[in-house]
C-alpha cells in the first residue's frame, strides 16, 4: 500500500493562501456550451461523474476538460488511471499518482485511497461534521480513470477485475463526504462494464454518441430513451455532442470544450508553477 495514501497528512485547519491565478476544486469546473450558446459547468466536489460513447466522440476530451480544471486546483491532488496511458499522460508531472495498463498498481493505488478515506470518516466521527472541508486541513482528491473496461474486463486476473469494479464502487458511494472525487470513463457502455449498481452512483453522467439506446441508457439510466433522450440520436459527425444528465434533472444536450495538445501542454506547466508555489 502507498503511504501516501495510507496516512495523509492533514494540513493546518483553513490551509494555505492559494497562489494567484489558481482555482479551486470547491469551484465549477467548465465542460462546454448548450444548446443556446450558454456555458455550462458542473461542481466537482462532493459529486462523482460516469462519461461514457463510443470512440471518437468526444469522452476523452470531456474528461481532459475536468482533469485541466482539476490540474489548475491547488487544493486537490490527482489520481490518474489510464488504461489506454496516452490520454491522461500529459497530466503526469502534476498527478500525485499515476497509473498506466498496470491492473496490480491501480489495485494498490485504490485500496490506499480506501485506507485514506477510512481515515477521513474517522476524523469526521470525531469531530461531528458531515464531510471534510477546507477547514479540516485534509487535500480533496479526485481519481481520474479513463478506460474503465480495460481494468473490468480485459486485463488481470478474474478476480482482480472483480476487486477493481468493487473498489471502484465503494469509493463512489463513500468517497464524496470524505473528499474523493471519482470520474470515470468508457468507451464500452454495456452493463458487464458498468453494472447498474455502479451507474446509479454518479451524480453526474455524460454520454456521448452511442450505436443504441440501450448504450446511451448504460450511461444515463433506464428509460431515457423512451423519453426521447438517446445518444445514439448524435450525429456520428457531431463530435463532442453529448447528454448530460444532472441529479434530479433531464438530460441536457452540450458541445464539450475542445483543447488541443498545445492548450493541455501549456495548462501543465501553468498548474506546475502554480502548485511549486502553494
Amino acid at each position: 500500500m502507498s503511504n501516501r495514501f495510507r496516512v495523509f497528512p492533514r494540513r493546518k485547519p483553513g490551509g494555505t493562501p492559494s497562489p494567484k491565478g489558481s482555482l479551486s476544486i470547491y469551484e465549477p469546473a467548465y465542460l462546454g456550451v448548450d444548446t443556446r450558446g450558454k456555458p455550462v459547468y458542473v461542481p466537482l466536489m462532493y459529486r462523482n461523474i460516469l462519461l461514457g460513447g463510443e470512440p471518437g466522440s468526444g469522452k476523452s476530451v470531456a474528461l481532459g476538460n475536468i482533469v485541466s480544471h482539476v490540474a489548475l486546483c491547488t487544493d486537490c491532488d490527482l489520481v490518474l488511471v489510464d488504461g489506454k496511458l496516452v490520454e491522461l499522460l500529459p497530466y503526469a508531472p502534476v498527478a500525485k499518482e499515476f497509473v498506466g495498463n498496470n491492473i496490480a498498481k491501480a489495485l494498490k493505488i485504490l485500496r490506499g485511497l480506501q485506507a485514506e478515506m477510512d481515515l477521513r470518516y474517522l476524523h469526521l466521527a470525531n469531530t461531528g461534521r458531515k464531510k471534510i472541508t477546507h477547514e479540516d486541513g485534509y487535500r480533496a482528491t479526485l481519481v481520474a480513470i479513463d478506460e474503465l473496461a480495460y481494468f473490468s474486463v480485459t486485463v488481470g486476473t478474474p478476480e482482480q477485475q472483480k476487486e477493481f469494479i468493487t473498489v471502484v464502487r465503494d469509493l463512489v458511494a463513500r468517497g464524496r463526504a470524505a473528499g474523493i472525487i471519482v470520474v470515470v470513463a468508457t468507451q464500452r457502455p454495456s452493463a458487464d462494464i458498468v453494472p447498474t449498481s455502479l451507474r446509479d452512483l454518479f451524480s453526474y453522467r455524460l454520454a456521448f454518441r452511442c450505436t443504441t439506446d440501450s448504450s446511451s441508457d448504460i450511461i444515463l439510466g433506464t428509460g431515457w430513451a423512451k423519453e426521447g433522450y438517446s445518444a445514439k440520436d448524435i450525429n456520428p459527425d457531431d463530435l463532442g455532442i453529448g447528454l448530460l444528465l444532472a441529479e434530479g434533472g433531464i438530460p441536457r444536450r452540450i458541445k464539450g470544450a475542445f483543447l488541443n495538445d498545445r492548450n493541455v501542454n501549456q495548462i501543465v506547466r501553468r498548474a506546475v508553477h502554480l502548485r511549486r508555489a502553494a
